[in-house]
């Protein structure tokens, strides 16, 4: 019985942005002029794919293409950017509280009664606890739905590999990023096909958990039995004898 040996480790990168990253500020355009808008690239036309050559038994995927043009890899990519975006912007508020109370520290400490003085220095150390245990809080949380998102699309994916190879009767697909190729005809190139078998498999939803029985009463023990002593037994009246 003939086997394809499917070696693809999947490695592909779902994007995300630094936990707490800083945007540069954009030069500020001169007096009366309207700002120039980003100039934008024309996208390039899409070519339709290469024939695959016929009678070939070794082909290759970029698993970075599929996580970049398939719908579930966009969707995993926009779930992880926007957890990015809710703690960047939970971070630049817990930034800005330290810096105020920081600026306060530093404008009005020297006037400040020793208490106070204490007491504003101690909530900026809390601030700054606080600040560093949520940069690592927040990087562990956007990791773990990283690997989350992407075992799901490997369990995806890992049947789809299988069909594509057995429909183009393949002995060997590989991973371009992972198998050191320097060239290739076009044709070898499977990417588009499995993009099209990604996005036009049904999703399965999950398994529903069994239904737990709900909890009966406990049923309460029969009170035991007292056994009863035999009270004493009267004497029989003894009958008269006949004359």
């Amino acid at each position: 019985m003939r086997r394809f040996a499917i070696a693809a480790p999947l490695l592909f990168v779902l994007s995300a942005a630094p936990v707490i990253a800083q945007a540069p500020t954009p030069a500020a355009p001169a007096a009366g002029q309207a700002p120039a808008a980003p100039a934008q690239p024309p996208a390039p036309a899409p070519q339709p794919p290469a024939p695959f050559p016929q009678g070939a038994k070794v082909a290759f995927v970029d698993f970075q293409r599929v996580a970049q043009e398939s719908v579930d890899g966009q969707g995993s990519t926009a779930r992880i950017n926007a957890l990015v975006a809710k703690k960047q912007a939970e971070g630049a508020e817990k930034s800005k509280q330290l810096q105020l109370n920081q600026q306060r520290l530093q404008q009005s400490g020297g006037v400040m009664s020793d208490q106070a003085r204490t007491q504003l220095e101690k909530e900026i150390e809390r601030q700054q606890r606080e600040g560093e245990r949520f940069q690592q809080d927040a990087q562990a949380e956007i990791t773990e739905l990283q690997q989350e998102l992407q075992l799901e699309f490997q369990k995806r994916l890992i049947p789809l590999l299988q069909q594509v190879a057995q429909e183009k009767g393949l002995q060997l697909l590989l991973s371009r990023a992972d198998a050191g190729i320097v060239w290739w005809d076009p044709g070898l190139d499977l990417t588009v096909d499995l993009v099209k078998k990604l996005d036009a498999a049904p999703k399965t939803a999950p398994a529903a958990a069994p239904a737990r029985p709900a909890p009966t009463a406990p049923t309460r023990p029969a009170a035991p039995t007292v056994p009863t002593k035999p009270g004493p037994t009267a004497p029989a009246t003894p009958t008269a004898p006949k004359p």
